[in-house]
């Protein structure tokens, strides 16, 4: 079943990748059906919360018409951002499914851990479904990102 809403997840971080955004998607999840979808915006709306995190729990909280999510769980491509993360405590999540960790900005593991500290909320955990897939998709991304800047110089060199 994780593979399944993980999948979904990853179509949602395809659109992002098309958009030419970061490509992270996530579902919420609530008694084995999707109630939200999102991918991230970030560029598109110049807006630094337009994370696929906040966006889908945004959409769930008004799909339920309620601010608690604690019958949920969000399968998300990318370990969540500090940000990210305390939306996810402050939602209530049940249950938190990980594609792959961010040695960057993770918030759940990798950078530093939220979900450890002794918030009024406490999330379950499972990493690394489908984690090979959600590595592709962005080391993928990143690779045309650079080679499109790498472009660029040359083409502002050639003009010079």
């Amino acid at each position: 079943m994780e593979e399944k809403f993980m999948k979904e997840a990853l179509k949602e971080a395809q659109k992002a990748f098309n958009k030419n955004e970061i490509p992270v998607g996530a579902v919420i999840v609530k008694d084995n059906k999707i109630i939200a979808r999102a991918h991230n915006i970030k560029e598109l709306k110049c807006d630094a919360t337009g994370h696929a995190e906040i966006l889908a729990i945004q959409k769930a909280c008004k799909k339920m018409e309620a601010w608690r999510l604690s019958d949920c769980d969000m399968y998300v491509t990318l370990e969540p951002c500090p940000m990210c993360t305390g939306a996810l405590i402050q939602a209530r999540m049940r249950k938190l499914y990980i594609g792959t960790q961010d040695d960057k900005t993770g918030a759940c593991g990798s950078v530093l851990n939220l979900l450890e500290y002794k918030f009024n909320h406490k999330i379950e955990v499972q990493k690394y479904i489908l984690k090979e897939e959600c590595e592709t998709i962005l080391k993928t991304f990143f690779k045309q990102l650079r080679e499109r800047k790498k472009g660029k110089l040359n083409e502002e060199k050639s003009n010079i």
